[in-house]
């Protein structure tokens, strides 16, 4: 089990690199998250969803996801509260208060699907989640140590000297979880070193006297993690507009969800993809402004109007400009947005952004499907997925933006051509239809690979991980 002393510390990416190193020796590896927190998520083929991170490691394993593979998932709808989904379907949601208390309760789901997992594997790689020093929140735990007790599962415990205080972070550990869970942790990797390693050998040497943990591994910076999905919003703070003379605007909302969305256009030579943050105003030089999906719709669409970015839209479209929506960016672009039930907080209905002539509907049920098909203006291929609540129709969505292959019309376009908006996520991992709307924006695309792209840094992931992280002692280890 791989678990951290803080959030983002690498441990989703050290799990994926581990499971392509260990593949590739010729073992069947199943990654398993018991509990993850993320708004950007997965299909399975079994029709749930799962954290990104986990269908990345299973991708790197080269099965495929599971629900099984990260049996509780937390999708965040506000600063206190979350949905619940388990072993692939909501369940629930709750407040983090009352989280505490439904968390003993999960386990046996937890506990079912790590089984069915080992069944199948010659290794299980789990990944914890948050920090194993959340001390105030072991009791009940399923995440972390609260998981590695129950199921006698071995821990190496990753730092991340990047953001500084490593030592104190690893030995700090220590000092403060049980010494029945201390007892738990075999060894200890440090993360995202720079520079001369022998610098840093005093500190892996003291590091090791402290806690009398096994020095596992001093993993270096890897440049290509840029080009792989990140887990969450956090792996958004550091990209910023890239090169290239196409530029495409993406207002960052305080609930963005299924951001990976962006990575194609990221990794495009040509293309600059400008993250708006709160604060600054749409570009006038974008010639996309890029709506993407949302955990909670309204509420983003509120914050969306609050920070005057209604009005910079307005005036792209005037100017001519292009506007995509996806899933809840789609649901922003029409007349109006009702959620009848209270999905999202109180019944309410309100005004949309008006630049497409549709109504959306929340309803309960949600749409979790892999789905192909063309584009209707081009007739561009594509695959992708649903993963969306709520029905969406009016004058626009009768000029649909996409075919689906079982014959269903998805999304809308207005009646100038501009502003278009789809639920269908995943669309620019598609090499075929990333290059047709580059072409639409009067650009064109590098012509690179963007999965090709993902898999080359997999591979490299695994050279790198495997060169330095002692990966026969991990195995030996594994019980």
């Amino acid at each position: 089990m791989i678990q951290g002393t803080g959030s983002d510390v690498g441990k989703s990416l050290i799990v994926a690199g581990l499971a392509r190193a260990f593949t590739e020796r010729g073992l069947r590896v199943r990654p398993f998250k018991p509990q993850n927190m993320s708004n950007n998520a997965a299909v399975t083929a079994d029709g749930g969803e799962i954290g990104r991170a986990q269908a990345l490691q299973a991708r790197a394993a080269r099965v495929a996801p599971s629900v099984h593979m990260n049996p509780v998932l937390l999708k965040p709808q506000s600063e206190v509260g979350a949905q619940v989904v388990v072993q692939g379907r909501m369940v629930a949601t709750v407040k983090a208060r009352d989280y505490q208390a439904w968390k003993p309760r999960l386990m046996p789901a937890v506990l079912e699907s790590f089984s069915r997992l080992r069944a199948e594997a010659d290794l299980v790689l789990v990944e914890g989640a948050g920090s194993a020093s959340e001390v105030n929140l072991r009791a009940g735990d399923i995440a972390n140590m609260g998981f590695s007790r129950a199921t006698d599962t071995p821990v190496v415990l990753v730092g991340d000297i990047d953001r500084g205080g490593v030592i104190a972070s690893l030995v700090g550990t220590k000092a403060v979880i049980d010494p029945e869970d201390a007892a738990m942790i075999a060894g200890f990797l440090v993360n995202r070193f720079r520079g001369d390693p022998s610098l840093f050998a005093d500190g892996m040497r003291l590091i090791a006297e402290k806690t009398g943990w096994a020095a596992l591994g001093l993993v270096p910076h890897f440049a290509d993690a840029a080009r792989l999905p990140a887990e969450d919003v956090l792996g958004l703070a550091g990209s910023e507009r890239g090169a290239g003379a196409l530029t495409i605007a993406v207002p960052v909302l305080p609930r963005i969800a299924n951001f990976d969305d962006l990575d194609p256009l990221r990794a495009e030579a040509g293309v600059a993809v400008t993250l708006v943050r709160p604060g600054e105003p749409i570009p006038a030089e974008a010639a996309l402004v890029l709506l993407p999906g949302s955990k909670t719709t309204i509420d983003d669409l509120d914050a969306f109007r609050a920070e005057g970015w209604d009005v910079d839209l307005a005036a792209h479209v005037r100017r001519g400009g292009r506007v995509l929506g996806l899933c809840g960016g789609y649901q922003m672009l029409g007349r109006t947005l009702a959620d009848p039930h209270g999905i999202e907080g109180a019944p309410r209905t309100v005004p949309g952004l008006g630049l497409l002539d549709v109504e959306t509907v929340m309803s309960p049920d949600k749409r979790l499907e892999a789905v192909t098909g063309i584009s209707l203006p081009d007739g561009a291929p594509f695959s992708g997925y649903e993963m969306h609540i709520g029905e969406t129709r009016g004058p626009d969505a009768g000029r649909p933006l996409l075919r689906l292959a079982d014959g269903r019309a998805d999304g809308a376009v207005s009646g100038d051509g501009r502003v278009f908006g789809t639920y269908v996520h995943g669309l620019f991992a598609d090499d075929r239809q990333r290059a047709a709307w580059l072409a639409r924006l009067g650009a064109a695309s590098d012509g690179a690979s963007y999965e090709a792209g993902v898999e080359s840094a997999l591979d490299g992931l695994a050279r790198h991980i495997a060169a330095h992280v002692d990966c026969d002692r991990l195995l030996a280890l594994a019980r």
